[in-house]
């Protein structure tokens, strides 16, 4: 038996009450995101659409969501599934039209769901009207993009594709290389150019002027590059990523976003950030001491620096690194998966779903979760003449599933009938999962079942509670690998997550917290039962048990 209070004060985090009068709608929210390809389908051509999600309004109502979060649906010759955009403006015809998007739109908000859509900045489509008349060098377009002079057979500099391969292409219609972080079909904005910068402030005026509620900005860290375009090591990210000028931008955009919502009312229109950036880069996404930036910037510590091997003191470690380096007054965020990243279940082990569900949804801040980890999907098969994505396929056979992204954007699993409900026809763009017969939502909505869907869905509701909006936090390591996250506010309730990380017996006490407990959410895996009292210095766990437990 391991007695809370007295073996662990060295590896306790404590964060003070901070009750401001009201938190912002984002503040506390939990963020949806759908990647539509994989949704829902709802014209039965293999691919997922903006109809689909229509469809499906319900069931992220019911799952008690705040906002969903769309992965791009632009015009786009989908080279990389909408990340190569050839029409910022318009919706993609595989996804739907316009008249779709806005009845979307609509309705969410009429369900009071909150809208926010990926605004992908760094570059464009080759197929963009920019580039064509940049290619060109019509007059007043000529350095839209990132151009170069140089040897046709040798490329500016030895920096490489993120997709593989230099980054840089020879254009035999402009006789010089243009820069690509990605695809070659996927140019380098130049932002160095105040007509692009220009440009880009009114993509995002005209989505907000449409009634979206905030965007979540793709890979941040490479809109500027270092101006001089050195050679340089394998490591090249000192010269492409994160650089001066990008946190400016970011500034500028919130500026936009703020003075949108002083001049046309309405709520806060949220910006979310993405950077794998080290906390030193990172927290600047956020602002400085004269400029708000980002409302905030994904934490992805959970997928970068914890694995299926790590133990409680690693969990408590990636916590307390956060808060240790996020200044007070901005708001912490928390992401375990999304689709560029293995699914929750395949990357830590199906055990430990609901552990991390639980973890991700007591803990201050934002909530960020990926279509279908709420009911614990895993990653799918797919093989190497089924896949899509350039990031694997642009390789050779033998990396490719090291590389490729296509096993966690399976379609969702939503029931047991043909092709998991995701359509009813004869085709996916992907396979659908092999286990969708036993793990898909319909069978986890049963009545009386314990399910991760219906953990989730609790977590969600409790969220709403003063407590985890407003309370004090402490975390805890135990030497048996149980990690302890307690929420306390005075004159309310104090909720306790004890979650087991590894497979062996544990116990626990935690009289020194309350004498009694009430069971509010265990596991999966777990005997205990909702609503039942236990002794706060007894608490017995199972291999990979959790637990969300309320003071008497």
């Amino acid at each position: 038996m391991l007695l809370l209070k007295s073996i662990l004060f060295v590896l306790l985090l404590v964060l003070p009450n901070a009750v401001p009068a009201e938190l912002d709608w984002w503040q506390n929210a939990v963020f949806y995101q759908i990647y539509p390809r994989s949704f829902k389908d709802s014209n039965n051509d293999g691919t997922g659409d903006l109809r689909g999600i229509i469809q499906k309004l319900d069931h992220l109502v019911d799952t008690g969501v705040t906002a969903l979060w769309l992965s791009p649906i632009y015009s786009s010759p989908q080279v990389d599934f909408g990340y190569d955009i050839s029409d910022f403006r318009d919706v993609d015809p595989l996804f739907g039209n316009m008249s779709d998007f806005l009845e979307l739109l609509a309705k969410a908000k009429g369900k009071g769901l909150r809208v926010i859509l990926d605004f992908v900045p760094n570059h464009s489509s080759d197929k963009h009207e920019w580039f064509e008349k940049s290619e060109n060098s019509v007059p007043g377009y000529e350095d839209y993009y990132v151009w170069k002079d140089g040897d046709p057979s040798v490329p500016p500099n030895s920096w490489t594709s993120y997709f593989h391969g230099p980054a840089w292409t020879w254009s035999t219609k402009r006789n010089q290389w243009y820069f690509h972080q990605f695809a070659s079909a996927q140019p380098d904005l130049n932002y160095r150019n105040p007509k692009v910068v220009q440009e880009m402030k009114d993509v995002l005026t005209y989505w907000l002027d449409l009634g979206v509620d905030g965007f979540r900005v793709d890979i941040i860290t490479a809109l500027f590059e270092d101006v001089n375009y050195p050679d340089g090591p394998l490591d090249q990210s000192a010269y492409r990523s994160d650089q001066p000028e990008t946190y400016d931008m970011v500034y500028q955009w919130r500026i936009l976003l703020d003075e949108y919502q002083k001049k046309n009312g309405g709520d806060t229109r949220v910006m979310m950030t993405e950077s794998y950036a080290d906390a030193d880069k990172l927290f600047g996404y956020y602002g400085n001491a004269t400029h708000n930036g980002a409302h905030f910037s994904f934490n992805f510590w959970f997928i970068t620096q914890l694995n299926k091997d790590s133990t409680a003191t690693d969990i408590k470690g990636v916590i307390d690194k956060w808060f240790n380096n996020m200044p007070e007054r901005y708001t912490a965020n928390w992401v375990l998966g999304n689709h560029d990243q293995s699914r929750v279940a395949s990357r830590y082990g199906t055990g430990r779903v609901d552990g991390l569900s639980m973890i991700e949804m007591i803990l201050p801040g934002v909530a960020v979760t990926y279509n279908g980890e709420e009911i614990g999907m895993e990653n799918g098969k797919v093989t190497w003449s089924e896949g899509w994505d350039p990031q694997g396929c642009n390789g050779n056979e033998e990396d490719w599933e090291k590389n490729s992204r296509d096993f966690q954007r399976t379609p969702y699993q939503w029931d047991a009938t043909v092709n998991a409900g995701f359509n009813e026809g004869h085709k996916t763009w992907l396979p659908v999962s092999d286990k969708y017969t036993t793990l898909n939502l319909a069978l986890q909505h049963t009545k009386n079942l314990k399910s991760h869907y219906r953990i989730y869905q609790e977590l969600v509701k409790l969220r709403q509670t003063e407590t985890l909006k407003f309370g004090k936090l402490r975390t805890f390591a135990l030497p048996n690998n149980v990690l302890v996250i307690i929420r306390e506010l005075e004159n309310n309730p104090t909720y306790v997550v004890v979650v087991n990380v590894g497979d062996k017996f544990a116990s626990v006490d935690l009289k020194s917290v309350a004498s009694q407990f009430v069971v509010q959410i265990p596991s999966v895996q777990s005997s205990k039962i909702p609503k039942s009292i236990i002794d706060g210095s007894t608490i017995y766990l199972v291999g990979f048990e959790a637990v969300v437990l309320v003071s008497v």
